[in-house]
């Protein structure tokens, strides 16, 4: 596994990839998060798979930008894609953030994608992010900026803890998200509509983001969507890592099978 950079409008971006010559799956993660917290998936998909995980802007070891639209964000998937020349279609996995991403660039540009992973996000979305404003700024030591965060969500952002000579910091800018978010907020329905592909939609049982009225909605009006409920929260690759892996392996072994 390696991690690798590339240049587009003027940022440059990283990524970790797993190499070889096997069907590409990208891995889109959410907001404040990383590639590197697909890391576990990596680990396991790569025996099959060629997996990279892209650090999105303004997040991990990718640059800061001056805007963080729907349209960058989705600009940014498309220099990843060029950058390593794939030759077809790949999957996409996305969580959150990540995953409205993989669905609006699926609809944009149908023929890059054979299947979505979409990991507990709607087909609308309206959440606040500036809860997070409050973590900017160094701090003396890491258990100082654990504390800021809060026990209970210290360990999803936990892969973006740097330490550096002024101390310790996150590799987001809080008010970059607030920004991101807003912009992410919406009704996406059109580009959710818009594709066929074969997608797999990931929803926790507990998720204060995506309702179980919302993702029955969204298998309901698009063809060839499979629901998967799991225990957990947002962020189901970490709250029940078993069963989402298991899910996830599932499609694409079904979907394999039948010529994805």
């Amino acid at each position: 596994m390696k991690r690798k950079t590339f240049q587009s409008n003027g940022l440059t971006f990283s990524y970790l990839d797993t190499e070889g010559e096997k069907p590409l799956l990208v891995a889109l993660h959410g907001h404040m998060m990383e590639g590197a917290t697909f890391l576990p998936l990596m680990q396991v998909l790569q025996s099959d798979y060629r997996v990279i995980a892209l650090d999105q802007r303004g997040h991990g070891y990718s640059d800061h930008a001056a805007t963080y639209t729907r349209d960058d964000y989705l600009s940014d998937l498309q220099a990843l894609l060029q950058t390593v020349d794939v030759q077809a279609p790949v999957i996409l996995l996305g969580h959150s953030l990540g995953g409205v991403n993989a669905y609006q660039f699926a609809a944009r540009h149908a023929g890059m994608v054979r299947a979505l992973i979409i990991e507990d996000i709607g087909a609308t979305v309206e959440s606040d992010l500036s809860f997070c404003l409050p973590w900017s700024g160094f701090f003396k030591t890491e258990e100082d900026l654990v504390t800021r965060i809060g026990a209970r969500m210290a360990p999803y952002f936990a892969p973006s803890f740097r330490q550096t000579e002024q101390g310790w910091k996150l590799a987001f800018e809080p008010a970059d998200m607030v920004r991101s978010q807003n912009c992410l907020n919406g009704d996406h329905w059109q580009d959710w509509l818009a594709t066929s592909c074969p997608a797999l939609l990931l929803h926790g049982d507990q998720s204060p983001v995506l309702s179980r009225a919302m993702s029955e909605e969204m298998v309901a009006r698009r063809a060839n969507v499979h629901l998967q409920m799991l225990p957990g929260g947002h962020v189901l690759h970490q709250d029940d890592f078993p069963g989402y892996i298991k899910a996830v392996k599932d499609f694409l072994e079904i979907y394999s099978a039948k010529g994805l």
